[in-house]
């Protein structure tokens, strides 16, 4: 991380954005391996400094679609642009699909005259890549059923405060191989670092993803390993990671996932089972009493407040990537031209 004053001339210290070439976040694939460090290391030098950035979006224009319920997302978005100097729209979803009223192509294409950037928080991980296929502006993924990269991104820059270099960490995730599971494990990948993945039978990560995770990992020395017993998975981590059962849309299945997830709740006697000092990580709102016990996430291990407090900062260090802090815009992709 660059030391020196950056005064108003904070532009000679950030990644120049015309070697990020990743245009849209919707997944952490959309990104490379230095380009998930590079993120890291300006969100490092973002918190640290937030004063020479305050005007770095200023005259930027953020439209947000939500088509489900947000705490911790939306008001880090919207927190971290006005940080920035930009302004936010949010636009409420949640009584209706996206697409309800006209084509998703319409709306992306709508869009784009009016604002300079999308966030998309859906049901269906399509929604996202088609908007993301039709605007020629940056859109970035707030979560879909498939990944949560801005989640993922901001557990590791946590981890990173914490331990420091990850390469050699240990992270276990315990419970549905779900969203956050997806994106954590790409992460790990990108990272050189190494994921334990404990899941029932039957509720692993998606295999394309796993796949393609270990793709990754083959190039930069990460370790991704599957497993059934927790136990197993937790032994000697330096984080112990879980998310709850029931993810959002999956209401019905609620009393079916209790029972058969129940042996992987994160107590005291499993995160004995990790290193002395490991930490507790979960990306909120936690079931306590489901997935993790009050005296587990209320205890000293646990950084899940440090994790909430970094999505913001991590999501300004996107946004600052993705619109050229100032520095000029990226050409426009025409990809419907």
């Amino acid at each position: 991380m660059n030391s020196q004053p950056l005064g108003s001339a904070h532009v000679a210290s950030i990644p120049d954005p015309k070697g990020f070439w990743c245009r849209d976040l919707v997944s952490i694939r959309d990104l490379a391996p230095r380009e998930v460090e590079s993120i890291l290391d300006l969100t490092a030098l973002m918190k640290a400094r937030p004063a020479d950035f305050r005007g770095a979006l200023s005259g930027k224009q953020l439209a947000m679609f939500f088509e489900k319920p947000s705490l911790r997302t939306r008001l880090t978005f919207e927190a971290g642009m006005a940080g920035l100097g930009g302004v936010s729209f949010f636009v409420d979803q949640t009584h209706g699909r996206l697409d309800a009223r006209e084509k998703l192509s319409d709306i992306a294409r709508n869009l784009e005259r009016w604002v300079d950037v999308i966030v998309l928080r859906t049901f269906t991980h399509s929604t996202i890549e088609q908007i993301a296929e039709y605007a020629s502006i940056p859109v970035v993924n707030a979560l879909s059923e498939l990944e949560h990269p801005c989640q993922a991104l901001a557990d590791y820059f946590s981890l990173v405060e914490k331990f420091g270099n990850v390469k050699n960490l240990k992270l276990a995730f315990v419970g549905d191989g779900n969203n956050v599971a997806h994106s954590l494990m790409l992460t790990c990948a990108s990272l050189g670092s190494s994921i334990r993945i404990a899941t029932p039978s039957g509720y692993g990560p998606d295999p394309q993803l796993l796949a393609d995770a270990r793709e990754i990992a083959a190039e930069t020395g990460a370790n991704i390993d599957m497993f059934n017993n927790p136990y197993e998975a937790v032994s000697g981590v330096d984080a112990v990671y879980t998310d709850t059962w029931v993810s959002m849309g999956q209401e019905r299945e609620t009393e079916q996932r209790q029972a058969i997830f129940t042996p992987y709740q994160v107590n005291e006697a499993l995160m004995a089972e990790a290193a002395t000092d490991a930490v507790f990580m979960h990306c909120l709102p936690a079931h306590r009493g489901q997935e993790v016990t009050d005296a587990v996430i209320d205890s000293p291990q646990s950084i899940v407040f440090d994790q909430a407090e970094n999505r913001m900062h991590v999501q300004k260090a996107i946004l600052l990537l993705l619109l050229g802090g100032g520095m000029g815009r990226f050409p426009t992709r025409s990809a419907h031209a």
